[in-house]
């Protein structure tokens, strides 16, 4: 039996074809609104409780990896996905589609934004969109959370992880945190057994992604190839929300470079968080605004490639992970803080989409058509778009 078809075994409940998985994520890269939280929230109601690809806990542990690497979270759970389903092929496909989509729809913006010099206006379809989007992550909370949360001592490691994510603690001092502290628990609850848990490749992401800096770091005087380095160092370092992608962005190709003004700068960042898929297609935007058609394509490529790169690397680990206990125990604490970092995300979402009561009765409607009838996801979305449209008509 081959790596992949062990991993597969050990992770899949239903094997997926790779038709399956591309039209799963085409479809949800077109309809995937609200960041990387809501998009995997997503993942989980077709692929865990719907297509029955793969067991929660493992959906979890996935979840646990892609948060431990840099880059679109969402993306890397597409591309996790695919590789336990169908191997490499299944890698390609899956991340492939769910980019896909957000890229022709930000690409066909870019080009109106360059021709026309505005942005199509989209307060309405975030009006409506927005409230279903914390209905649809709550949903997910929930049934990871009961399988997540496993002890009372985990309860209290997601609980504190909640707060110092609250308090704006970096995400990654968080999740390793958190991880450390249930793995030295369950170490010293087996009364020390030889060994130590398999943590090479997470030891080594930070060497890797300092590589990638020291590449691009040249990269000042614009050419395509400039613009493809500074995407690929982008893609390879960033951690963290659309608002840590704009800070990034801003300090080399506005501040350092001043390739984009502030004005196109923030345009390319609200064009990643109006439209569906991943935020990372931002890229494309700017690689239009700066290149024309095959910037975009430079910077899309350069800003998503070492998302597949870190995934093929990863993702063989997680179920020898799994199977050590001091190794799983430290899974189980990177699951409960990665639900606490989505909660906390969730919670500010909510700040700024419950804003008046039109907006908290699509959330509490959308909930109940979730949970008590099972409404797919996907007609929810649809149907706050219209409504968030209408009302502001």
């Amino acid at each position: 039996m081959s790596e992949v078809e062990s991993q597969s075994s050990v992770y899949t409940t239903r094997t997926a074809s790779l038709k399956e998985l591309a039209l799963l994520f085409l479809k949800l890269g077109t309809i995937a609104f609200g960041g990387p939280a809501a998009h995997i929230a997503m993942m989980e109601d077709e692929v865990v409780r719907r297509k029955r690809w793969l067991e929660q806990e493992k959906f979890l542990d996935l979840l646990g990896m892609t948060n431990l690497i840099p880059g679109p979270n969402s993306t890397e759970m597409a591309i996790h996905i695919g590789y336990v389903q169908v191997g490499f092929a299944g890698l390609l496909v899956a991340g492939s589609c769910f980019i896909l989509p957000a890229t022709l729809i930000v690409g066909a913006i870019a080009w109106a934004y360059v021709r026309f010099g505005t942005l199509p206006v989209a307060t309405g379809l975030l009006y409506g969109v927005k409230p279903v989007v914390i209905a649809v992550v709550l949903q997910a909370l929930i049934r990871l959370g009961k399988t997540a949360v496993k002890t009372k001592f985990l309860v209290a490691i997601g609980l504190v992880a909640g707060v110092l994510s609250f308090l704006g603690v970096n995400e990654l001092v968080v999740l390793f945190g958190a991880g450390v502290v249930v793995s030295m628990h369950k170490w010293l609850m087996l009364d020390r057994p030889p060994g130590k848990p398999p943590t090479a490749f997470l030891a080594a992401t930070p060497i890797l992604a300092q590589v990638a800096v020291k590449t691009a770091a040249t990269a000042v005087n614009f050419s395509l190839w400039s613009l493809f380095l500074f995407f690929l160092k982008v893609g390879a370092v960033l951690f963290g929300s659309g608002y840590v992608l704009l800070a990034f962005l801003r300090a080399d190709l506005v501040e350092r470079w001043r390739w984009l003004s502030d004005a196109q700068l923030l345009d390319a960042i609200a064009v990643g968080q109006i439209t569906p898929g991943p935020v990372f297609t931002t890229a494309t935007f700017i690689g239009y605004i700066l290149a024309g058609p095959l910037g975009a394509v430079i910077s899309t490529l350069g800003i998503f490639l070492p998302a597949f790169l870190f995934v093929a690397l990863s993702s063989p680990l997680v179920p020898f992970l799994r199977r050590s206990p001091i190794a799983g125990a430290f899974l189980d604490g990177l699951n409960v803080a990665s639900l606490a970092l989505m909660a906390v995300v969730t919670l500010k979402l909510g700040q700024a989409a419950l804003v008046d009561w039109i907006t908290v009765a699509l959330a509490i409607a959308s909930a109940i058509m979730l949970i008590r009838f099972r409404l797919n996801s996907v007609w929810l979305v649809l149907g706050g778009a219209i409504i968030g449209l209408f009302a502001f008509w």
